[in-house]
């Protein structure tokens, strides 16, 4: 089953939960994208890669991407996206709207924490929902 994971710039929030149903989930195959889409944000990598995920080859999509194609469910993970999504052809949608960690301010550990805190919410969620 196909699932696609949007928010604004696929740099962080959409990118942490397709790379973890990829890793974690049998049955589910994912993918992520943007509205806007820009890079996949450095912290994003480096706490990913901290439990053992590499982003290696992942770059931020733009929804345009996939125009066309089908998904068994298309999840926002952000309100903006939501609020600003095209219609995807899907069986399902769903909204699961995380703090945007790429708003983090302070020192690089205060940001670095930021960025962990939404992975490990994305991964309860993910083994929720998906695995």
């Amino acid at each position: 089953m196909r699932v696609l994971f949007i928010c604004t710039h696929n740099s962080a929030r959409s990118q942490m939960a397709e790379a973890f149903v990829n890793h974690l989930s049998k049955k589910w195959q994912a993918e992520s994208a943007g509205t806007e889409a820009t890079e996949v944000n450095p912290y994003t990598k480096r706490v990913m890669e901290e439990i053992g995920i590499s982003l290696e080859g992942h770059r931020s999509k733009s929804i345009e991407e996939f125009r066309g194609q089908n998904f068994d469910l298309v999840v926002t993970v952000c309100d903006h996206a939501k609020e600003t999504c095209p219609f995807f052809p899907g069986k399902r949608y769903m909204h699961m709207g995380f703090q945007d960690p790429s708003e983090a301010r302070g020192s690089e550990e205060e940001i670095t924490q930021v960025f962990r805190k939404v992975r490990d919410e994305i991964r309860e969620w993910v083994e929720r929902e998906f695995v």
